[in-house]
Order: C-alpha cells, then sequence, then structure tokens
C-alpha cells in the first residue's frame, strides 16, 4: 500500500521572492540605493555586469504576478522589504511613496486571497547606512528597529507573519569574510561583528513588535546539514565545525543565549566576548523558524580552507544543480528533525527550497519543460512530510523561487523560478514545474504519490 502524501489541515503553500531580485526600479519614486545597487554598479563584482535596474520589472508588474500566483492556486507570498524604498537615509525621514508601494503590494495579495508574508531584511542594506559602518556600526540595531517599527504601523494586521532577517550567515559569509557579496569585504575581524550586530537588530525588531504587532515574527535561516566524510577524528571535529559556523551560530543565540564554543576555534583572535544584555536582546522568544533548505555538505579536515579548516567532498554520481548543489532530499528531513530535537519543536516554516536547472532563455510555444525540477519539488516535498510523521512541527512550504530573476552576483546566469522570465521582453510563462506545483496545491499533497506527472 503506498504512502498518503496529504498534508495537515492548515498547513500553507506559497512561493517567494526577495525586493532586489525582481522589483527592478531600484531608485524610483525617492527610494535611496542599497548595497547592492552600488555592489551591482561596480565594475568586476557581477557576472556579465548584470545589475537590478529592471530585473523582473515588479515593481511595475507586480498585480500581473499575483494574478499567477492566483491562478496557481498559491495560499501565500512571501516577499521582501526594500529598506532604502522605505527610508532612503535607513532612518529618520519616511518615503511615503515607497511605503505606498507595499502597502499597495499587500492590499492587491488580500484582495486575492493570498496571504503576505514579509521579510524585513533580505541582505540590501541601504547605501548610507554602509556609509556609516554598516552591519560593522553597533548603531545598526536601533537603525533596523525603527525601520521595523515603521514598517509594523502602517502593515501590521494585513501582514501577519514578519520575519526580521533572512540568512544572516550568507550576508556575512559572502559580505564580509569572502567578498563576492555585498558590501564585498573579506575580513576575519569584521565577520563576527556583522553577525552579532544582525542578531541585535533581530532582537531589536522583535522588541519593537512584540510593543506594536498582534501576530507573529521569527527569523529565517539558511541551514546544510553537514555530514563528516569519514569517522575520523578529524573529519568529525571538521563537520562539527562546520554545523556550528552554519547552522548553530544564528539559531543557539537565539534560542540559547549563546554562541557554539566551536566559534572560538574558528575566528581565534578575531573572536570577541560579548555582553550579557546583548544576549538577552538576542535570545528574545520568537514564533517560528523559517528554514531555507537547498543542499547538504559532506565535509572533511582540510588545513588549506580558510578559516573552517573543513570543505565539501563532491559526491560522485549523484545529480547537482546548476549551481554546484547537490540534489539531497533526506538531507530537508534531517534538518527539520534537527532542528526540532535541538531546539524543541518550534514552529517551523520552510521559507526556501528550489533549484537552478537549465531553462532556455525564451518559452518554446508557450512550454517551459524543466523535468528535473518537477522531480526536485516531488522529492524534497515528500521529505517535508516525513519529517512531519517524524513529530516536525511544520506550518508551511514556500518553493523558491516564483520568478525567474537576479541571482545575485551571478546576475541573470541562473534561472530558480517556476515561472519563467524573458528578460527582454519581461514575458511570464508557467513552467512545468509550476503546473506540477498547482497540483499539489489543490491537492494538498495527494499528487505527491503521482510517480509520472
Amino acid at each position: 500500500m503506498s504512502k498518503s502524501y496529504v498534508f495537515p489541515e492548515g498547513f500553507v503553500w506559497g512561493a517567494a521572492t526577495a525586493a532586489y531580485q525582481i522589483e527592478g526600479s531600484p531608485l524610483a519614486d525617492g527610494a535611496g540605493p542599497s548595497i547592492w545597487q552600488r555592489f551591482a554598479h561596480t565594475p568586476g563584482r557581477m557576472l556579465n555586469d548584470d545589475n537590478g535596474d529592471i530585473a523582473c520589472d515588479h515593481y511595475n508588474r507586480f498585480r500581473d504576478d499575483i494574478a499567477i500566483m492566483k491562478s496557481l492556486g498559491l495560499q501565500s507570498y512571501r516577499f521582501s522589504i526594500s529598506w532604502s524604498r522605505v527610508l532612503p537615509e535607513g532612518k529618520g525621514r519616511v518615503n511615503q511613496k515607497g511605503l505606498d508601494f507595499y502597502e499597495r503590494l499587500v492590499d492587491t495579495l488580500l484582495e486575492n486571497d493570498i496571504a503576505p508574508v514579509a521579510t524585513l531584511f533580505h541582505w540590501d542594506l541601504p547605501a548610507a547606512l554602509d556609509d556609516r559602518g554598516g552591519w560593522l556600526n553597533p548603531d545598526v540595531a536601533d537603525w533596523f528597529g525603527e525601520y521595523s517599527e515603521v514598517m509594523f504601523k502602517r502593515l501590521d494586521g494585513r501582514i501577519k507573519r514578519w520575519a526580521t532577517l533572512n540568512e544572516p550567515w550568507v550576508v556575512t559569509d559572502g559580505g564580509y569574510l569572502h567578498g563576492a557579496l555585498a558590501p564585498g569585504h573579506r575580513n576575519r575581524f569584521e565577520a563576527p561583528i556583522a553577525s552579532h550586530h544582525l542578531l541585535r537588530a533581530h532582537g531589536k525588531s522583535v522588541q519593537a513588535y512584540r510593543a506594536i504587532g498582534q501576530h507573529d515574527i521569527g527569523i529565517v535561516v539558511n541551514i546544510e546539514p553537514k555530514y563528516a566524510a569519514s569517522d575520523s577524528a578529524e573529519d568529525q571535529a571538521a563537520r562539527d565545525r562546520a554545523e556550528a559556523y552554519m547552522n548553530r551560530q544564528y539559531l543557539d543565540p537565539v534560542f540559547f543565549g549563546k554562541y557554539p564554543e566551536q566559534m572560538r576555534d574558528i575566528f581565534g583572535e578575531a573572536w570577541p566576548e560579548w555582553p550579557q544584555a546583548d544576549m538577552d536582546l538576542i535570545s528574545q522568544p520568537i514564533d517560528f523558524i523559517g528554514v531555507n533548505y537547498y543542499t547538504r555538505n559532506v565535509t572533511r579536515h582540510d588545513e588549506s580552507s580558510w578559516p573552517l579548516k573543513a570543505s565539501p567532498v563532491r559526491q560522485p554520481q549523484h545529480t547537482y544543480t546548476e549551481t554546484g548543489w547537490e540534489v539531497y532530499p533526506q538531507g530537508l528531513t534531517d534538518t527539520l528533525t534537527w532542528v526540532k530535537q535541538r531546539y524543541g519543536n518550534p514552529q517551523v516554516f520552510i521559507t526556501e527550497n528550489g533549484a537552478a536547472f537549465f531553462d532556455p532563455p525564451k518559452a518554446e510555444r508557450g512550454r517551459v519543460r524543466d523535468p528535473l525540477r518537477v522531480s526536485y519539488l516531488r522529492q524534497h516535498l515528500r521529505a517535508v512530510h516525513d519529517a512531519i510523521d517524524a513529530g516536525c512541527n511544520i506550518g508551511g512550504y514556500f518553493v523558491w523561487s516564483l520568478l525567474d530573476n537576479l541571482e545575485w552576483s551571478l546576475g541573470y546566469s541562473k534561472r530558480f523560478g517556476i515561472v519563467h522570465v524573458d528578460y527582454q521582453t519581461q514575458t511570464r510563462t508557467p513552467k512545468d514545474s509550476a503546473r506540477y506545483y498547482a497540483g499539489i496545491v489543490a491537492s494538498h499533497g495527494a499528487r505527491l504519490i503521482d510517480e509520472d506527472d
């Protein structure tokens, strides 16, 4: 007898995007520049010198995109707010036209029975704040609290689920340690400071929400389960360092009020001591965790790998995506059960899960066939259901991404969307994966038993 994949009552089905990746018009209607606007216009930073000036033109086409969401039966839409659209200097003066855009977006979602989920920070720090030190300046937590309060006062109630930060690990690892992402720094001493101030900013935002908000607030982290390449003590220790650095660095402080011990081993003299008051701020109760899952990491000890002394081991005969990530759905089940066991089974939303596979630049006769993405979704949604069967408290699933979009410093070279975007004409074409996902949503998971869709 085949297993049933029907999901629990109230499970939320959605899709996710991020502001700089899809909106375009980054300086329209009084908006200030973000660090990604600067980074993308710095020669040599972006593949093919791509930028987000047009992106998917969602700023002007959001109603059409919401119509697509409705046609797919989506129940919720997770988007991010561009901080510098609302506060061009990052603090102080509010840009009413920028705030109005998000109000129109939210109201149109609600008119179409799609619940908005807002992420306050998805990497696009206002450039004016970066000029003041950005995430290295202790005052950034207060600036983020002020921005959060502006948004809560305007939209709480219509938005009932808020996320403070998206993937702080990527912000610091890519932006402050290795320099591949905005703001493009490469400094072992800066990375822990940026991470800490991101978490302090999260705490200030939660404080502001508890004073104003009436619903739910949480944080979104990317988790990549780590598996030791062998039973050797060195590989096991390397796995522990990698897990502490990527997975526990941001959740342990929120839930336990302290950083993993391995952080000191990783950063050495660059690891600061933090006051208890900071940890108390960071560790306030939250209502949910957003988990972004894409792949796993089989880890071995590697003295030449800076600063972890750990490196990934590619798995032969396994499927890899266009971004070089192994397709490993069991890792999603393992991730969700790990969160359950380590952090006391909090409510979790899978806030991103998806894959970049090759898709043509233009649809052929109104269709884009993407069988690998269909298979990816099937396997990973089954993995989510397995975690629910294991007792994990999973509230919903948001596919990444609704639209093909700007994949940060990789430009438009990687397509994650279930909806194809022709960047020359801005024509949207739901891919086969979008139709497949719509069927899963309509059947509440029952179609996951089908092998040939």
